[in-house]
């Protein structure tokens, strides 16, 4: 009894693949056709277009069958560069590390250091801190005497 449940079930899931295949065949068709009403003879596809063609070409297997177009490579090419895009702007140049002191505060700092030579790092960024000047405890560099 529990194999016939199974081999139903099992039926059930490919029934919906089916399905899921032919609506997506369907929709890309309907994509496809849009471009050339839109277009007109010679069809140029708008970067919507491209996204959706990479979006689909990574989430469905059977996308090349459906493709009339343009030719699966250039597709590919759409992914990749989307990629390339995707990765040079998450890894893009930010502004690393602490800001920088002002020379002003620098100048302050130097002057503390030297009237009060018993003061140490943290003592004097608390002072600072009290005037309005937070800075780190940490200095990147030692402060000269």
């Amino acid at each position: 009894m529990w194999i016939y449940w199974r081999l139903f079930l099992i039926g059930l899931r490919l029934t919906g693949r089916r399905r899921r295949d032919l609506v997506l065949e369907n929709l890309v068709l309907r994509q496809q056709l849009a471009v050339w009403e839109r277009t007109g003879r010679r069809p140029s596809l708008a970067a919507a277009d491209r996204r959706f063609w990479s979006v689909t070409a990574r989430h469905w297997r059977a996308w090349r069958g459906h493709l009339q177009l343009v030719q699966p490579a250039t597709v590919v090419g759409w992914h990749r560069t989307a990629w390339r895009r995707y990765w040079r702007w998450k890894s893009r140049g930010r502004a690393l590390g602490r800001r920088r002191i002002d020379p002003s505060i620098r100048g302050l700092i130097v002057r503390i250091a030297a009237e009060n030579r018993t003061w140490g790092v943290r003592r004097i960024a608390a002072e600072l801190a009290v005037l309005g000047h937070p800075v780190s405890p940490h200095p990147p560099d030692p402060i000269p005497a």
